[in-house]
């Protein structure tokens, strides 16, 4: 119920029909005169809460002059507090027949009614036909003023209504409504205080009946009348409420909140649009590909603005939050921040919206219950009273903290005051150069962590005092975090020109010289600063330079030195730190004094950078989650446990390639001998013409020669350790023959799928090296002195190279893969100047290319798909051939006779077809470009295999061997039963492509048996557990690291196991490798042996290790996510190569060995006391939160 409704309903509950009868009946000037001023005391004592009658008497207007202008707010104002005067004498009121315009020329000034005489007037025109058309039509017919019997002001023959009131179809209340409704005395009459007198209302239905006093039966038909026009106003409100709410979201930002107006410009952006231009084309220097504001919006603020909804979100943002997405793409130094931690919460328009009732500068109102008694002017005056109140309490808060940190500092005569600056410098400059605690010149200056600058004994009086948090900001702040400001600001400072404070000096020095000049005073003293022996100001001991500590405790130092000799022998150092101990203990700072209790014990106080950066690397924690943690823990614990991320970095550069110096004798051939090279671009070192193939990929990498210094410097330990193992001397400098296996590997789609859609696959490659063993000549022998004990694993394969492309992709893999082949070439034919252990040492490398699988051998190699005739990578068989004879093959391929065999291949020098001459070159189509070393994946050739006993499985269970020609809806039906059956009984989940871990579930007896339950024939069964027994007592023979030593029975059996698995497969199985055969069972049959006898093993030398990390790179891409993928390249190659670093390692396996003897002590100690009593309290003690 609005304001017009209660004072409506308030005013026609009481007297006003008797009243109004009583004024018709009254007819003389005096009485009329009375009836005035009744009505304007009334309205008074409305307004202080009391109750008087209501005079309805007032002038008549006519209806031409009822849409006069209407008047000011002045006028109105003055109308309604206006109190009526006595005519003159000379004048005399109009007769009953007289117009209103006659009335008016005669000068008969009659006061304006009141506004409870205009309430009953719009009441008494309220009938079953009001309305603008009544109106018109009762001024016609009447169209004269009546005057009462007795003279006295006439008596208007219409009733006012508001112009805004009948313009809106009377949204005004009907009558006879309860009286507990209505609103209290005193409360706005009005919609509008501006009100302009309307046109005439007839008011012959609503007379009053003289002789009973009653009052007339309105209020049945007014309700039955006007409820469609109640109905139609309060729908008109509601959405006039909405618009208003609307309008007002067109000016605050979507993003946070704030106002347009805050910024001078005006400027805003569109929410659901394009991406501006300036913006646009900074995202495609930083190769994003977002071209709207929505998408931008979520990846910055995390803010899904698609399913915005006009009426409740704004449709536009400000330029602070566009500044926020431009510098967080572009890396700018800004001074604009982001308003607020959280995203605005916007909610559909209510009553109580927080939006349409806000007060002054964005602020919201505080909720509390209207005082109806005051007027918006008085609620405004009271509101700002308020904020004017709250804004003197912070002032005087703020003052009061300053005048405490002022007196902790109590520095006024050491320091010196700003007012002593010759210079007149702004307001903004003296805060820069002053101490914000004591409002000093700085003395001694020290920067916070948040960038604050202090004195420094001003500083550490208000930490010791006030607690562990900047005067400022109040950011946690400890001592040992205070650090010297930059030089420019300390030489800006330096250069300021002061006066001095003595009376009769006038000079002018700088202030790097005023400690000088004012020692040359000798007089007055109490006038100036300080000074002490030294000619400088009195300062605090931690801020003085070792020079004048040791100067000023000279003789305290004597004493304690005296002290030491006589009772402690000589130990000056714990005769200190058992003073600084005890002293601790005195003032209760346990904290600190455990620390240093620590420290004596050779405990050590905190983690090492090296510890730190291994527990980061290993838990894959980002920069912003390690500083978390590094904060967090310090501000629970008060200690700086682990260290801050620059202490980090700088143990990062030891461990990085690029840091030791080294030199090549004689010197690599088209590398350069910089030494400190660290990661670079994939494409340098190409030389590139206009005609070569465009690369368009990403790609970082280290320098392989400067790689391979950092991976040695990483086994320093170990190398000399094996040194001593074998009885070698220290001093020996060689040659070192350094043996590496290199891996070159596909991770597939490594793309983020985020949402619906289509994914854009986004393919990897990387290439890693292994140094495998370490040999050192001793006479005739070769003595190893370091060898790898897992070769397999992705702790000892170190990234050399990282690309964002396809390896089926010939042309990129040739260009980013050549300058690194490259350096390899120069390095074999050269040896490496190391010094290592102080000692300058040779080293010599050998490089194998053998953790490739079969499908990048082809690749690099310049051979045909695995599709092709020619079956293997070893030998040239054919797979006819190779059918025909399983067993009997040997290794024939090179990389020397593939070089041949493509320049036949290229130039066709005897003329022949393209069968003859592809016959002739066995399958060479390309240029081979990596050297490969003739070899068996042992990962792949397991899962090829896996993958072959899987087709057997499915053939078997349809007994394609009675019927061959089955359809291929059959074959889909075994597959199905297969996969079923081997769910229920195996636990194995049907797979769209052959892995390693269902490839090592399913070759096992288990299986096989299994699967025998769905094959009715005994012989079949024999034969597929025979089949599987023979390939079980081969597999750990191409499996194992060293088959001589983990399976000899095995390796000696492995001839005739391999005949009978050939001759199974050419008998029993034969409707499955008549005249074809797959190409891992060939290697398998046909060349472990030979390979075994070269290399000594097969599983050492497989990609294993290479392929574990393709996991790693994952989530290392995940933690280093950047705007840019380069930047996001270097950081995963930069935290991969950490991750396999020796040294690092050595600091997890002692956390983690530690950690288990902890475990198994507290287990132990547990038997003895269950509850742990005293293990909880003395970590209690030890840590305080």
């Amino acid at each position: 119920m609005n304001r017009r409704t209660g004072r409506l309903l308030q005013l026609a509950g009481n007297k006003s029909s008797r009243d109004g009868a009583r004024l018709r009946e009254a007819g003389d000037e005096s009485s009329t005169s009375d009836l005035w001023k009744r009505g304007r005391d009334g309205c008074r004592k409305e307004a202080s809460g009391g109750h008087s009658p209501i005079t309805s008497a007032g002038p008549p207007i006519e209806e031409g002059k009822g849409s006069a202008r209407p008047p000011s707010r002045a006028k109105c104002r003055e109308r309604r507090h206006r109190v009526p005067q006595p005519r003159r004498p000379g004048r005399q009121s109009p007769g009953p027949q007289t117009t209103v315009a006659a009335s008016r020329a005669a000068g008969n000034r009659s006061p304006s009614p009141s506004r409870e005489q205009r309430c009953f007037r719009l009441l008494r025109s309220l009938g079953p036909e009001s309305g603008r058309e009544r109106a018109g039509e009762e001024t016609e017919r009447q169209g004269t003023a009546c005057a009462p019997p007795g003279g006295g002001p006439p008596t208007p023959a219409g009733r006012l209504q508001c112009r805004r009131c009948l313009q809106l179809s009377i949204q005004c209340p009907t009558v006879g409504l309860p009286s507990s409704l209505a609103f209290p005395p005193g409360h706005s009459l009005f919609c509008n205080p501006k009100l302009e007198r309307g046109v005439v209302v007839s008011s012959n239905d609503a007379i009053l009946d003289k002789a009973g006093d009653q009052e007339p039966d309105l209020n049945q038909s007014a309700l039955k009348n006007h409820s469609e026009l109640l109905k139609k106003s309060c729908s008109n409100g509601k959405a006039r409420d909405k618009a208003i709410h609307q309008a007002k979201l067109r000016h605050l930002c979507r993003i946070c909140g704030m106002s347009f107006k805050m910024d001078a410009r005006n400027r805003r952006y569109p929410v659901h649009g394009p991406v501006d231009g300036k913006t646009q084309s900074l995202l495609r220097k930083k190769e994003r590909k977002v071209t709207s504001w929505p998408d931008l919006i979520a990846k910055v603020f995390r803010i899904d603005v698609k399913a915005d909804v006009d009426s409740i979100h704004p449709t536009e943002f400000c330029h602070n939050c566009w500044n926020t997405m431009y510098r967080k793409f572009s890396r700018t130094p800004c001074e604009l921040q982001f308003p607020t931690n959280v995203a605005m919460e916007w909610h559909p328009h209510t009553p109580s919206c927080d939006i349409c009732h806000t007060a002054h500068g964005g602020l919201k109102r505080k909720s509390q219950q209207p005082n109806l008694q005051l007027s918006k002017r008085f609620k405004t005056m009271a509101e700002q009273r308020k904020q004017t109140c709250r804004v003197k309490r912070r002032a005087q808060a703020r003052v009061r903290n300053k005048e405490v940190m002022k007196k902790i500092a109590n520095c006024s005569k050491i320091h010196l005051s700003t007012k002593l600056l010759v210079v007149d410098y702004p307001v903004h400059f003296v805060k820069s150069i002053s101490c914000q605690i004591c409002e000093h010149i700085l003395t001694d200056p020290v920067e916070t962590t948040c960038k604050h600058v202090f004195c420094r004994i001003c500083i550490l009086r208000c930490l010791k005092v006030m607690g562990s948090y900047c005067p400022s900001c109040k950011y946690p702040c400890f001592p040992t975090d205070l650090e010297s400001p930059v030089k420019s600001f300390l030489s800006i400072l330096n250069s300021l020109m002061v006066k001095c404070p003595a009376s009769e000096c006038n000079e002018e020095v700088t202030l790097e010289k005023y400690n000088h000049h004012v020692s040359s005073h000798k007089e007055s003293k109490e006038n100036f600063v300080y000074i002490n022996k030294g000619g400088r100001p009195r300062q605090h001991l931690l801020s003085l330079t070792r020079r004048a500590q040791k100067h000023r405790l000279r003789e305290l130092k004597m004493q304690v030195k005296a002290f030491a000799d006589k009772e402690e022998g000589g130990d000056v150092k714990s005769v200190c730190l058992t003073l600084f101990l005890l002293a601790l203990r005195a003032r209760n700072e346990h904290r600190q004094a455990d620390e240093l209790e620590a420290i004596m014990k050779g405990r050590g106080s905190g983690l090492q950078p090296a510890v730190c950066l291994a527990i980061r690397v290993n838990t894959f924690l980002s920069c912003s989650q390690y500083h978390k943690m590094y904060r967090t823990v310090k501000a629970i614990t008060g200690r700086q446990i682990f260290q801050p991320l620059h202490a980090l970095r700088n143990a990062e550069k030891v461990l990085l390639p690029g840091y030791y110096p080294f030199e090549w004798q004689p010197p690599l051939k088209n590398v350069s001998s910089n030494t400190d090279a660290g990661i670079i671009d994939g494409l340098s070192g190409l030389s590139s013409s206009v005609d070569d193939y465009p690369v368009d990929t990403i790609a970082k990498r280290f320098r392989y020669d400067s790689a391979l210094v950092s991976a040695l410097m990483d086994m320093e330990d170990d190398i000399l350790e094996g040194m001593r193992s074998q009885d070698l001397d220290d001093y020996l400098n060689g040659p070192f023959t350094v043996v590496v296996k290199e891996s070159c590997d596909g991770m597939g789609d490594v793309s983020e799928k985020h949402g619906s859609g289509p994914v854009v696959p986004e393919k990897a490659v990387r290439f890693s090296f292994t140094i495998m063993n370490v040999t050192i000549a001793r006479g005739s022998q070769n003595v190893k002195v370091f060898e790898e004990a897992k070769p397999n694993s992705e702790l000892c394969c170190k990234p050399l190279c990282l690309m964002l492309a396809d390896e089926s992709d010939h042309e990129t893999l040739t260009a980013i893969l050549s300058p690194l082949i490259a350096e390899r070439e120069a390095m074999k034919s050269s040896e490496l100047m190391l010094e290592m252990g102080g000692i300058l040492r040779t080293f010599k490398f050998i490089f194998r290319g053998t953790g490739y699988d079969e499908k990048l051998v082809r690749e690099v190699e310049g051979l045909e798909a695995s599709g092709s005739v020619y079956i293997c990578t070893l030998c040239d068989a054919t797979r006819l051939e190779a059918s025909q004879n399983l067993v009997l093959h040997s290794i024939t391929r090179s990389h020397a006779e593939n070089l041949e065999r493509y320049e036949v291949w290229r130039s066709n020098p005897y003329h022949e077809s393209v069968e003859e001459l592809r016959d002739r070159v066995k399958g060479v189509s390309a240029k081979p470009f990596i050297e490969t070393v003739p070899s068996i994946d042992a990962l792949h050739c397991d899962i090829g295999n896996a993958a072959e006993f899987y087709k057997i499985f499915q053939l078997e269970i349809g007994e394609v061997y009675k019927n061959p020609n089955a359809s291929k809806e059959e074959r889909k039906r075994w597959q199905a039963t297969l996969d079923k059956h081997l769910r229920k009984k195996m636990n194995l989940k049907p797979i769209m492509r052959m892995n390693g871990n269902f490839a090592r579930k399913l070759m096992t007896k288990e299986t096989v048996e299994a699967v025998c339950e769905l094959i009715p024939s005994e012989e079949r069964h024999e034969a597929l557990r025979e089949l599987m027994d023979l390939y079980l007592k081969m597999k750990p023979v191409w499996r194992s690291s060293c088959p001589a030593k983990e399976c000899p029975d095995s390796l000696c059996q492995y001839s005739f196991n391999s005949q009978r698995f050939a001759e199974l497969l050419s008998t029993k199985f034969k409707y499955r490798y008549e005249g074809k055969i797959t190409n891992y069972f060939h290697k398998t049959l046909a060349h472990v042996p030979e390979i075994i006898e070269r290399d000594g093993s097969i599983g050492a030398w497989a990609s294993e290790g290479n392929e574990s990390g393709n996991k790693l790179f994952r989530r290392f891409r995940k933690m280093n996510a950047r705007q840019s993928k380069c930047y996001e390249m270097e950081d995963v190659l930069k935290h991969h190569w950490l991750y396999t670093s020796k040294y690092l390692q050595k600091f997890m396996n002692a956390h983690n060995a530690l950690k288990n003897a902890e475990f198994t002590v507290n287990s132990q100690a547990s038997l003895v006391d269950p509850l742990g009593v005293e293990d909880s309290m003395g970590i209690q003690d030890s840590m305080e939160f």
